[in-house]
């Protein structure tokens, strides 16, 4: 007899009743789903449908795989689940989106519709079953004198023609191929012959644009890249840094060596991609509508993240392990050509001086990796930090209004009233991260917690909207908890998770008015470190 499986059912319940429901939806595509936080968060308000066409996965083929498994579906046709609905638009009052400056025309070399259509065919190509090595050597034939950024701009065109990014995704396995050279110099000198030969095939007209834009762009990043602790100057010493371990794990592999000490001295490029993806990424995508690296680049990097993660932590050093750490090694190698010839190119036409002055300061916060120390940008430092505003609020409400004028200077509340710099220091003095995302989805305030925060919070992310600052894999889940408390269906959230060794518990809240009306998001970051040992020595104790 059939298994029962209804879909009406969250994700959650339907893990935690069927111990093979996790496998089989990881088999079609939510690989998310082995991941405890997001199942036991978005889990908790996501079903198989919704998941569905969030992530563009036919409910054929899920049926298909159940069916496969001997499960009976239920609950599809009989409960429909509405879209999601869309974000409402920004008010008026809201900080307007800049113009893109005039240097952002320069973000890509024109990329022709032709080679796009190319492109597409690839990956219709693996879609249906055709091997990645008989494609990638199709795709070296025909790409081989096109320089990598023409190619990000054709992968950003099909995600805005609604491909979705799993597909998008597989270009950068494939336009790998371009650089597979053994040695840095070889990368070089393939990227010179691409772009050499590139010219050849354009016109006259366009080979004159053409030059001046990849010269614009790279002599520019290596202008900043000489400026002792500009950002670009630092991510490019970790970047030589990560080659030397990268060089260093390639030469155990050929002397038959354990690879375990080579694969976690690698590992710390962690910090490196954390850094692209709370300072770079979210700038270009929401300023300059450069969405090829956040979507794309971004995902790449969480997924080479999490692959060494798996890889340090595992107890066996066997055949499988060590190809794997071949094949995510070959990746971070690789990433650090397109951050090269791409993405710091792209962010050195674009950033400001200002933006960039934000960055160094915003990239403090986080710890140095790869045994590289961060250098001062003088520039920076001269640069002071701008004073607070001096604007005093009073709550406008029956009690208070008769009370403001008896506390110039202040802020008076229902509770009490405070200086603008008590309030300040007393929700820093909270022992937790407090972050307050507003109605309309835009980031407002970020508490000052001592020490290292598990969760950056870069001041350029302030006034931004919350979905830029989460990578593409978190997304979904944010829109959705963020849905979820508008709409009154939920009201919390909460997840505990281990981040940098440590046990945390994260809180999202809906914040209300006393008529129930939303006003926002609040999300409570707290070390829970202080309870376990708590317990621990409890436990101690009484054995």
């Amino acid at each position: 007899m059939d298994k029962i499986i209804d879909f009406r059912k969250t994700v959650y319940e339907l893990a935690t009743e069927h111990p093979e429901f996790k496998e089989i939806m990881a088999s079609v595509g939510f690989k998310e789903i082995t991941e405890p936080e997001i199942l036991a968060s978005a889990g908790k308000i996501m079903t198989v449908p919704k998941g569905s066409r969030m992530k563009g996965i036919p409910m054929e083929q899920i049926l298909k795989a159940f069916g496969e498994k001997g499960f009976q579906v239920i609950g599809v046709d009989e409960a429909p689940v509405p879209p999601t609905p869309p974000t409402p638009p920004t008010p008026p009052s809201a900080p307007a989106k800049p113009p893109v400056p005039p240097a952002a025309q320069y973000n890509f070399p024109n990329a022709k519709p032709e080679r796009a259509e190319a492109l597409k065919g690839y990956l219709e190509r693996l879609s249906k079953g055709e091997s990645l090595e008989t494609v990638r050597e199709d795709f070296r034939k025909e790409f081989h004198s096109v320089e990598a950024a023409e190619i990000m701009q054709a992968e950003q065109q099909l995600m805005k023609d609604g491909m979705p990014l799993e597909e998008v995704q597989k270009l950068c396995d494939i336009h790998s191929a371009l650089f597979h050279g053994a040695t840095q110099e070889e990368r070089v000198a393939n990227a010179e012959r691409e772009v050499a030969a590139s010219m050849i095939r354009i016109s006259d007209h366009e080979k004159a644009e053409q030059q001046a834009q990849y010269g614009d762009k790279n002599a520019l990043a290596a202008k900043l890249i000489a400026i002792p602790g500009h950002p670009l100057e630092t991510l490019t010493r970790e970047n030589q840094a990560l080659a030397l371990r990268i060089e260093s794990f390639r030469e155990a592999a050929k002397l038959g060596v354990s690879l375990k000490d080579a694969v976690h001295a690698i590992r710390e490029v962690t910090v490196h991609y954390a850094k692209k993806g709370d300072l770079l990424y979210p700038l270009l995508k929401v300023k300059y509508d450069v969405t090829g690296p956040s979507s794309v680049m971004w995902t790449v990097d969480d997924e080479i993240r999490d692959e060494l993660g798996r890889l340090d932590k595992a107890s066996v050093e066997d055949e499988a392990w060590k190809a794997a750490a071949e094949a995510v090694v070959q990746r971070a190698d690789e990433m650090i050509y397109k951050e090269t010839n791409i993405l710091f190119p792209i962010c050195a036409v674009n950033f400001t001086e200002d933006e960039w002055k934000r960055i160094y300061r915003d990239s403090k916060d986080y710890e140095n990796c790869l045994g590289v120390e961060s250098k001062v940008y003088a520039a920076a430092e001269e640069e002071k930090a701008a004073e607070q505003p001096a604007l005093q609020v009073a709550v406008n409400t029956a009690d208070t209004k008769s009370r403001t004028s008896s506390f110039v200077g202040e802020v008076v509340m229902p509770g009490g009233h405070l200086k603008l710099d008590q309030l300040e220091w007393l929700l820093n003095t909270i022992p937790m991260e407090i972050t307050f995302v507003d109605a309309d989805n835009i980031n407002r305030y970020f508490n000052e917690s001592e020490g290292q925060k598990a969760f950056k919070r870069p001041k350029m992310a302030l006034d931004r909207e919350v979905f830029s600052c989460h990578p593409p894999k978190i997304e979904p889940m944010v829109r959705q908890i963020i849905t979820e408390f508008r709409s009154g269906r939920q009201s919390s959230v909460s997840i505990w998770a281990e981040k940098g060794g440590k046990t945390m518990l994260v809180n999202y809240r809906a914040v209300r008015d006393q008529e129930g009306n939303y006003l926002g998001t609040a999300e409570f970051v707290q070390d829970m470190e202080f309870a376990k040992r708590h317990f621990q020595q409890g436990e101690q104790k009484h054995d």
